[in-house]
C-alpha cells in the first residue's frame, strides 16, 4: 500500500551551526545581505539562534553551540549537500561576493536545465551555490 502525500507546500528553514557567531552573522547579513528576523540568547544553551529571511518564505537558522564539532565536507560526506539560493542576476552576485573577498568558483552550466550556478562558501566552508533563476 502507497502513503499518501503528504501536503507539504515549501521549505520552510534551514538550520546553520557555525563556529564563530559573529563572523557568520556578518557573512550571512552583510556580505549576503539577509535581513534579520529576530536574534535570540539561549543562555540555558550558551547558545545564539539568528533568524534570517531568505526571500518571501523562506528562512535560515543561524546556531552558536560551543565545541560544536565540524561538518565533514570533502570528500563529499552523507548528509545535506549544500544550500542553493535563487537569483535573478547571477554576475551582480558573483561581482559582490568577488568584491567582499569571498573565493567563488568559476560560473557553471546546468546541462538538464541550461541556467548558469557558482558555488562558494560560508566562513565555515559550508557549500553555498546561487542558482540562476
Amino acid at each position: 500500500m502507497t502513503p499518501a502525500a503528504l501536503p507539504l507546500s515549501r521549505i520552510h528553514h534551514v538550520a546553520i551551526i557555525c563556529s564563530d557567531y559573529e563572523r557568520s552573522k556578518r557573512f550571512y547579513t552583510q556580505t549576503l545581505g539577509l535581513r534579520v528576523i529576530r536574534e535570540t540568547w539561549r543562555g540555558e544553551r550558551r547558545s545564539w539562534k539568528l533568524d534570517l529571511e531568505v526571500g518571501e518564505y523562506g528562512q535560515i537558522e543561524l546556531f552558536s553551540f560551543p565545541e560544536a564539532p565540524p561538518r565533514p565536507s570533502y570528500p563529499e560526506a552523507r548528509g545535506l549537500r549544500h544550500l542553493a539560493f535563487a537569483t535573478d542576476d547571477l554576475d551582480a552576485c558573483v561581482s559582490s561576493l568577488t568584491a567582499a573577498g569571498v573565493a567563488v568558483e568559476p560560473v557553471r552550466l546546468d546541462e538538464l536545465t541550461g541556467k548558469r550556478f557558482v558555488f562558494f562558501s560560508d566562513p565555515d566552508g559550508l557549500p553555498l551555490e546561487l542558482y540562476e533563476a
